[in-house]
């Protein structure tokens, strides 16, 4: 009898001890970070729809202050509706952000989370900031979905899963991922190289004046995993306006207008959550307009696209690869039809539908 006793008291024991296991991660900076369970307050940094995906729809109870510009300012309708759907996010306290030097190490300590979740960027821009953080015994794990490619989507996944304790829901928002860019890849080597030279642009501040494009980072990288030729590359490295003479001198057969929701900006182009087609392809009209685009191939032969700025460097993302890829290699994707996964993604895994402009053509009126 003592000896069952003794079998069953060590199996609780090793039970307990495994539950409160300390968690370990190498996060996308080569960082070892160790947690002594679960995350269960966090100041979240950036990445506001990877993190209610993967963690689920207890989320934001564990989210106890954030960085709310870089989600309300730059997504200000998508924020709404996530402010509608989850009423306590507008309660929560906002620790500031490193883009415009407001975040505050003070703020984040006097929330005493017990994980402090920063893209990789917003950590370099943080500096000698993460240590005062660390030094109070607050981890900090870094996330890096800018990067655009298919090894740091799946690493930030399962980092995220691991100290979030979500790693069944993790697991299977990453291979939703793996399996849709292995998917769009096959394509592509199917239908052979393209020689199609694309050229992405900030639609922001209104076809007047020349917008960011995008060499090695976010949609330029994008643009040269789908095999198309980034005209930006090797002019700019992360991000930077190009030329209007270089961009005619290039004849791109392909235009993207990366728009969004952006408040104050009335000659962007409106890309988002409640997006108008008919705003969204008066704003494109504009870019059309400028000197010398009216001879542009794309122009010529209506390749240009609108497409949604906070769309890329999420989970979210293989939808606008696809949307890019369709327009790259039409044949070898007719039967893809982004708008809708777009749709069906929201549907499967946020609180949220996705209702509004994400990707679409240019069509002039009358046509």
């Amino acid at each position: 009898m003592k000896r069952v006793l003794f079998a069953i008291a060590a199996g609780l024991l090793a039970s307990a001890s495994q539950a409160f296991a300390e968690i370990k991660v190498t996060d996308v900076k080569g960082r070892e970070v160790t947690l002594e369970k679960p995350a269960e307050r966090v100041v979240l940094g950036f990445y506001y729809e990877d993190f209610l995906a993967v963690v689920g729809p207890d989320a934001l109870d564990k989210v106890v202050a954030l960085s709310l510009s870089t989600w309300k300012d730059w997504r200000p309708n998508q924020f709404a509706a996530y402010e509608k759907a989850l009423p306590k996010l507008s309660s929560i306290p906002d620790v500031g952000n490193t883009e415009d030097s407001t975040f505050s190490v003070e703020k984040v300590i006097a929330a005493k989370p017990d994980l402090v979740i920063l893209a990789a960027w917003a950590y370099d821009a943080l500096g000698e900031g993460v240590k005062q953080i660390e030094a109070v015994g607050i981890p900090v794990v870094t996330l890096d979905y800018n990067a655009q490619t298919v090894e740091k989507h799946v690493l930030s996944t399962e980092v995220l899963g691991k100290v979030m304790g979500a790693e069944e829901r993790a697991a299977k928002l990453a291979d939703n991922y793996r399996s849709a860019m292995a998917d769009i890849d096959a394509r592509i080597k199917a239908a052979g190289p393209t020689t199609r030279k694309v050229y992405f642009e900030l639609a922001q501040k209104g076809a007047a004046e020349v917008g960011n494009s995008y060499g090695d980072s976010m949609w330029g990288a994008l643009v040269d995993k789908l095999g198309g030729v980034n005209i930006a590359k090797g002019q700019i490295g992360n991000w930077g306006p190009l030329s209007p003479e270089y961009v005619l001198a290039q004849k791109p057969d392909l235009i993207f207008l990366a728009g969004s929701e952006w408040v104050n900006k009335p000659q962007s182009v409106q890309v988002g959550f409640g997006a108008d087609p008919k705003v969204t392809r008066e704003r494109m009209a504009g870019y059309l307009g400028r000197p010398g685009w009216s001879e542009l191939p794309a122009v010529q032969q209506g390749g240009v696209h609108a497409i949604y700025h906070g769309g890329a460097r999420t989970l979210s993302d293989y939808v606008y690869a696809q949307y890019i890829a369709k327009q790259l290699y039409p044949e070898a994707f007719k039967d893809v039809h982004p708008a809708r996964n777009i749709e069906r993604y929201y549907d499967t895994w946020l609180p949220i539908k996705a209702e509004g402009v994400f990707v679409l053509p240019y069509v002039a009126a009358g046509q």
